[in-house]
This record gives C-alpha cells, sequence and structure tokens, in this order.
C-alpha cells in the first residue's frame, strides 16, 4: 500500500518538473510549487530541505523511470542490449521524457546548478560497463580506435543535432532512431549474427546492474520523505 505522503512527495514532484518546463530552474519558487499543489511552503520542507534537492529528487525520479522502461524492453527481448537497438532504444525513450532531454542538452537556463547531478557519474560508470561487456563477449568491435569517445561522439549528435539547425526537423523521430540503429549497427557490431549465449550473458549482467542503479535512485527520491526515516 503506498504511503499519503509517499503520494504527496509525488504530487510534489510532479508540480514542479511542470513549473521547471514552463519557468526554468531559477525562476520556480517552493512558494510556486506548493501554490499548485494547494499545500503550505513548510509541507514541502517536510519532504526536501531546499529547492535544490527537490529538483534532485524530480531528476531521480524521471531517471529510475526512464531505466525501468529500458528495463522492461530488455526483459521482453534480450537482444535489445545490443549496442544498435540499446543506444536506439534509448534514444527514443528519452526523446518521450521532456526534463531527461532537457537535462542531457544542458539546458543551463533550466536546470541552473543541477546539471553536474551524480546521475552523470553513475550513467557514465554503467556505460563503461556495458561497453567492457560487449567487448568481453564480441559483441562490439575491438578495432575502433577510441571507442568510448566515437560510441559517444556519434550518438550525441542525434541528441544535439536539431538544437544547432531545424534543418532535419521534418524527419520523424522513429525515422531518426533507425538511422542512429544502422549508423551503431554498422560503425561499431562486428558482422554476421550476434551469438545467443553472449546477448543473454550480457542482458543478465546488464539488467542487474540497470535494477541496482534503479533502487538506488527510489531510494534517494524519497530520502527525506518523512515516512522513511529522519532528517
Amino acid at each position: 500500500m503506498s504511503h499519503p505522503n509517499r503520494e504527496r512527495a509525488d504530487r510534489i514532484l510532479d508540480a514542479a518538473g511542470e513549473l521547471l518546463l514552463r519557468m526554468g530552474y531559477r525562476k520556480v519558487a517552493v512558494d510556486d510549487i506548493a501554490r499548485a499543489v494547494g499545500i503550505g511552503k513548510g509541507t514541502v520542507y517536510l519532504h526536501w530541505r531546499n529547492k535544490e534537492l527537490l529538483f534532485q529528487a524530480l531528476m531521480m525520479r524521471e531517471s529510475a523511470d526512464l531505466t525501468d522502461e529500458i528495463l522492461g524492453r530488455i526483459r521482453a527481448d534480450p537482444a535489445t542490449i545490443l549496442p544498435h537497438r540499446m543506444i536506439s532504444e534509448a534514444f527514443l525513450v528519452t526523446h518521450r521524457r521532456p526534463l531527461v532531454m532537457a537535462m542531457l542538452r544542458g539546458n543551463a537556463d533550466m536546470f541552473g546548478s543541477l546539471g553536474d547531478l551524480a546521475l552523470r557519474k553513475q550513467q557514465d560508470e554503467l556505460r563503461t560497463q556495458f561497453e567492457e561487456a560487449m567487448l568481453r563477449r564480441g559483441l562490439i568491435r575491438s578495432d575502433v580506435p577510441n571507442l568510448t569517445y566515437a560510441l559517444n561522439a556519434a550518438t550525441l549528435g542525434f541528441y544535439l543535432g536539431d538544437t544547432l539547425s531545424d534543418e532535419f526537423d521534418g524527419i520523424p523521430l522513429e525515422d531518426k532512431a533507425a538511422v542512429l540503429a544502422h549508423l551503431i549497427r554498422t560503425a561499431f557490431e562486428p558482422p554476421g549474427e550476434p551469438d545467443p549465449a553472449a546477448v543473454a550473458d550480457v542482458a543478465a549482467e546488464l539488467s542487474s546492474a540497470l535494477e541496482e542503479l534503479v533502487s538506488g535512485y527510489r531510494q534517494g527520491i524519497y530520502a527525506h520523505d518523512p515516512t522513511r526515516a529522519p532528517g
């Protein structure tokens, strides 16, 4: 059974997310969030001591939900972990979350000092683990120089390209994801069909890493929730 305080915390985060997208981090005050939820400002502080912690909780919840979505896809089909599928699925899932997109694009106006969340460090560690597992099991080419840089640069262009020019606005999102998958498949994966045992292994390893990440996020979201722990 979900606790009423947890439900209230989620309502506060929902309101904070809407205001963040509309006004940007600097302009949103805790007062605005409280008013949107119909509670007093003091009640917001029962959950999070300050505005920064509240918005960190919001981004953790976004990241947890996004990661859960990707986990669901891996459980439904372990081959989702192949680089071209993983990267293009993540591209689609991320684009459907305006807050995550804004965070990714380092929208300083929207996020103030929140851009350097610990989330990024965890995601970098996860990416390293993903690449190492892929290399170990032969699911990614070992002859690509500066593999991490190459993958990152190839992928990031798809996220940031339309912020630099509106030339390609007419291309549907699904088509962009298909182009990304094609690029990763042809540039970074060995030719031929992947070994099903290798796919299953990496899927299991990655799933447990993602589950751990999600449970860490979920604990962090409500860290100041009075139903859980003092402080």
